[in-house]
């Protein structure tokens, strides 16, 4: 087991603080106690209590990305349909998200701030949760040789839409089970609807319309 870097470790002791105290209640010191180190060494890494905070965040996103991509990389190993994928990729993006914070008191302080403080990252990974949910869909369809009635990037961006449409239903996200069932049933019928029969290639095609031209009009039913 890789031991934890110095970072690592204040970053740990740093989530801890700020869903025990919240942000506004949460400092330096406090985050340098949990950590064991002095508030001097502490600041060796980060000059201010908002820059842990959004470290903190960061990471957040980060493992939400790789819980994302891992999910969806079991269920492609599995033969899953693209359904099945999907739903797996966004249901593991969002259970480590709220997880991260669940049981806290403080959620909805340390989610008001950390998009009044890290908008950017918010909106950093929202591009690469897309990239990466477009990049699934692409490769899926080809390995499975479906057909997409729109290109993979509108369809993933119809799969986020039905997210923050569940989420209106469940601002919270609680209960959770209930919301991800229900947000399961409406990114299966988008995707239903989304994928059709594989286009036939171009020269079957071409055969079909030839064979087309050479019938007379006395031969075709």
């Amino acid at each position: 087991m890789t031991p934890l870097t110095p970072r690592d470790r204040i970053l740990d002791a740093a989530m801890l603080v700020f869903r025990r105290h919240g942000f506004r209640r949460s400092s330096i010191e406090q985050a340098a106690e949990a950590a064991g180190l002095t508030r001097q060494a502490l600041y060796h890494h980060f000059d201010s209590k908002e820059a842990l905070f959004r470290a903190v965040v960061e990471r957040v996103y980060q493992n939400a990305l790789a819980a994302e991509s891992a999910a969806a990389e079991a269920r492609e190993k599995a033969g899953s349909s693209l359904a099945d994928i999907l739903v797996a990729q966004i249901k593991a993006r969002l259970t480590y998200l709220v997880a991260s914070f669940d049981g806290s008191p403080h959620v909805e302080e340390l989610f008001s701030e950390h998009l009044g403080q890290s908008r950017d990252l918010y909106q950093k990974y929202a591009s690469l949760y897309a990239a990466q949910g477009t990049a699934t869909i692409e490769r899926v369809a080809r390995k499975q040789k479906l057909g997409l009635r729109m290109p993979a990037g509108e369809l993933w961006r119809c799969v986020e839409m039905a997210v923050n449409g569940t989420k209106s239903a469940y601002p919270k996200l609680q209960p959770l089970d209930a919301f991800l069932k229900d947000l399961e049933t409406m990114l299966r019928t988008l995707i239903a609807g989304a994928v059709g029969p594989a286009p036939a290639p171009r020269k079957v095609k071409a055969a079909i319309a030839k064979k087309s031209s050479r019938q007379k009009p006395g031969d075709r039913k």
